[in-house]
């Protein structure tokens, strides 16, 4: 009930959201919000533990600016601004042009509507995401320090043949080849080749990003005055933690990628992607400080592998939408399946573990006292 009591917030803004999306374009946009903040919160899991793992570092008024003012930035400038810069870009629109188009919305065999324009922008969105989602997927596949295995005899073997440098480059570009070959018509294939380009060169500029930050911030640790606490856990007040405030911001927006990105591969509408991606933000914030308050980032220990598989279906769906055209009934389905698949898979796998614990636990308190005394004169 305690764990409930600490989203609560989350849900009320969760229920008004949802309200919003049915008025909006009905029941199908319900669904879809629905399925956007499900899948938001799942890709941004691993989100949620690196930035625990600096948010334990400040003090509780830096922790509530985190939730307060952070989930502002996160929602309007990465849920809300990115997805209207991604069919600006791809539809040669200007922003006021799409915010309008995009509330009209308007058939989209029209010429001129919103729907027009990103049927035609479809390919280089598709692609972009596609390949970006891929690599992010790839990489997590053929790390050689991961030590969980969700579908362990494929997962170890991808692992295994990860261990040639660069592979996920590789696969990625062998992959963007093969769709411009054979998934486009006419005058697509460059646009496609040059968009999938650009989002495997976005995926490594962001990685890398994200990477050298970390590094930094790690470095800068041992420099700063710090203020401990009876655990010994370091407090950060003051500029040190402004400091580490705009670091986890931007360490979030490159972060936000993944799913933003995703949302496309759910649904077209930027308005609906801002509502579910804007709720699942919030909720990855609370999840944040959660975890830190409660001092565990992982009992769900599939959950993570679950979420980089929901990943991969995405980018190859994605891909695919360049030529065939895939319901999102069924692309968000596949999704969440994997994810509730790899749940259940750690709920399992927690139970049985508590099991053997407490069967142990049974085993050692009717272990006779005579036996224990012999074992322990010998």
């Amino acid at each position: 009930m305690s764990t409930l009591k600490h989203f609560r917030v989350d849900f009320v803004v969760a229920a008004v959201v949802l309200v919003i999306a049915f008025f909006y374009d009905g029941v199908d946009a319900v669904s879809l919000t629905a399925i956007l903040i499900v899948l938001e919160i799942v890709f941004s899991f691993d989100n949620a533990a690196v930035n625990a793992k600096y948010l334990e570092k400040m003090n509780d008024f830096w922790q509530k600016m985190f939730l307060t003012v952070g989930v502002l930035v996160a929602v309007f400038g990465m849920r809300l601004i990115f997805p209207f810069v991604i069919v600006c870009l791809s539809g040669q629109i200007s922003p006021v042009q799409a915010v309008h188009l995009a509330l009209e919305r308007g058939n989209h065999n029209t010429p001129g509507t919103y729907g027009y324009i990103l049927d035609q922008a479809h390919p280089a969105i598709a692609a972009f995401g596609g390949m970006f989602l891929l690599l992010l997927f790839l990489d997590f596949m053929f790390d050689g320090d991961k030590e969980v295995h969700w579908l362990g005899p494929i997962e170890r073997a991808l692992q295994r043949i990860g261990a040639l440098d660069m592979l996920g480059v590789i696969v990625a570009g062998i992959g963007l080849l093969v769709a411009a070959e054979f998934l486009t018509t006419g005058g697509e294939k460059a646009t496609v080749l040059f968009s999938g380009v650009l989002g495997i060169v976005l995926y490594l500029a962001v990685n890398g990003l994200s990477s050298v930050m970390e590094d930094q911030e790690a470095a800068k640790d041992e420099q700063l005055e710090q203020q401990t606490n009876a655990r010994g856990t370091i407090l950060l007040a003051g500029k040190a933690a402004l400091s580490l405030f705009f670091f986890l911001e931007v360490l979030d927006a490159t972060f936000s990628f993944d799913g933003v990105i995703g949302a496309f591969a759910i649904t077209p509408d930027p308005i609906i992607i801002a509502m579910g991606l804007g709720v699942g933000a919030l909720a990855v914030r609370s999840l944040t400080v959660y975890l830190v308050r409660n001092g565990t980032l992982a009992e769900y220990r599939y959950l993570e592998n679950g979420a980089h598989w929901a990943i991969g279906a995405l980018a190859v769906m994605l891909i695919l939408t360049i030529k065939f055209h895939l319901g999102e009934v069924v692309i968000g389905g596949t999704g969440i399946a994997f994810i509730l698949a790899a749940w259940l898979t750690s709920v399992r796998e927690n139970k049985k573990r508590d099991d053997h614990d407490q069967h142990r636990t049974e085993s050692i308190d009717q272990t006779p006292a005579s036996a224990v005394n012999g074992a322990s004169k010998q």
